[in-house]
This record gives structure tokens, C-alpha cells and sequence, in this order.
């Protein structure tokens, strides 16, 4: 668990640092699926000053294992997703700005950006509201990223799930990329989103279902 820990202090700081996070608000842990434990970020400490000491071990069911802090307030959130997608070995739940007035808006991000295909899977749908700290809120995301790799949370957020920690994050990054070019391109003019047909084409290359 100690390289897990290590692993969430370095990504929080980068999210940090990319203001995927804002003050002490967002999140990110992984899992270590034969032991059922998570390393996830405590509540409530800045990033800055951020060890990885302060990196939280808890189960599944939110019982502390190992560190001198109370997890994040989002713990309900992250379990409920790890129980029920167990392809998914890390999350990261960002405040991004661009992609986080989407969420407010209750619009979602749809495929204007052909990366969005290899990195996210296609759009970025929305999760219904849910208060935050909620287990509802962990299964509203499930819904939503049913063939997906990434949503918004209404009123809240992003959540990006991946098989480590380095794709959940670089997915996060991808959807506030695709969100900030969304929204300029609406700015200068009636942005093209990508067909279906052509999404599908990726697919197939891809290898998965199509749509």
C-alpha cells in the first residue's frame, strides 16, 4: 500500500498543480482489489502540504486501515463505484472549472474532440444530483458511465475512472481539455460534433461495442 500512497500524493499534487483541483476540494484514490483496499486523499488538508503520510488506507466499507486522518468526505462516492464497476482501479473526482459549469448547466460534453473516442470512450454524460458524500452520488456516476469512461456531476463536478491511476488522471485532463474547446468553439461560432457514423468507425477499431 506504501507505492499506492506514494502514487495518490504524486497525482494530487499534479492535479493540484493543473487546477483540476481548487483549495482542498477534489479527490483521487486506487485500489489494491486482492486486499480490498483503497489509498485515498484525506479531507480537508491542502494540497501543498500534502505527505504521504497523510494518505488514507480504508475498505470497502469506509473503515479506516491505516493513517492518522479521516478520508475524504467523497469515500461513499469512490466505494460505490470501485463495488460496482470492478474493471475500475483508480478514480479521480476534479472540481475543473470548464468541465465543472457544464455540470452546472446540465449539459453534457459531446464528441467535438476525435481524442475523446481513445481517451474517454465518446461523450461526457451527466450524473444525476446527488448529494455530495452520498452513496447515491457513486451510483448515479456508475449509471452514467455505463460505456464510459468519464461524467459530470450535476451542480458538482467530474469523476474519471480508469485501471490505474495515470489513465483515471489523464482521462480528468481530457475532459476539462474537451470542455474548454467546447466551450470557445460555441464563443466563435456552431461547433460540429463528430456523427455517430464516424464514432462508430473509431469503435470498430477500437473494438468495441458500437453505438
Amino acid at each position: 500500500m506504501e507505492k499506492l500512497k506514494e502514487h495518490v500524493l504524486l497525482k494530487s499534487k499534479e492535479a493540484y498543480a493543473e487546477k483540476l483541483f481548487a483549495g482542498t476540494s477534489g479527490n483521487l484514490s486506487t485500489i489494491d482489489r486482492e486486499k480490498g483496499l483503497i489509498a485515498i486523499t484525506p479531507t480537508s488538508i491542502p494540497y501543498p502540504i500534502l505527505t504521504a503520510d497523510d494518505i488514507v488506507v480504508i475498505d470497502l466499507d469506509g473503515n479506516v486501515k491505516d493513517g492518522k486522518h479521516r478520508p475524504s468526505s467523497e469515500w461513499r462516492m469512490h466505494t460505490e463505484i470501485y463495488k460496482n464497476k470492478p474493471e475500475v482501479k483508480a478514480i479521480v473526482h476534479t472540481h475543473s472549472p470548464n468541465a465543472t459549469a457544464f455540470a452546472v448547466a446540465h449539459e453534457e460534453i459531446p464528441v467535438v474532440l476525435i481524442e475523446m473516442m481513445f481517451f474517454l470512450l465518446g461523450n461526457v454524460p451527466l450524473a444525476k444530483y446527488a448529494a455530495p458524500g452520498s452513496e447515491e452520488l457513486g451510483r448515479n456516476s456508475v449509471k452514467a458511465m455505463e460505456k464510459r469512461a468519464a461524467c459530470l456531476l450535476e451542480n458538482h463536478g467530474v469523476v474519471a475512472v480508469g485501471q490505474d491511476l495515470d489513465e483515471a488522471y489523464i482521462r480528468a485532463v481530457y475532459v476539462e481539455d474537451a470542455a474548454n474547446i467546447y466551450i470557445k468553439s460555441r464563443i466563435i461560432g456552431n461547433p460540429r460534433i463528430i456523427s455517430i457514423e464516424e464514432q462508430n468507425k473509431m469503435r470498430r477499431k477500437m473494438g468495441v461495442p458500437e453505438e
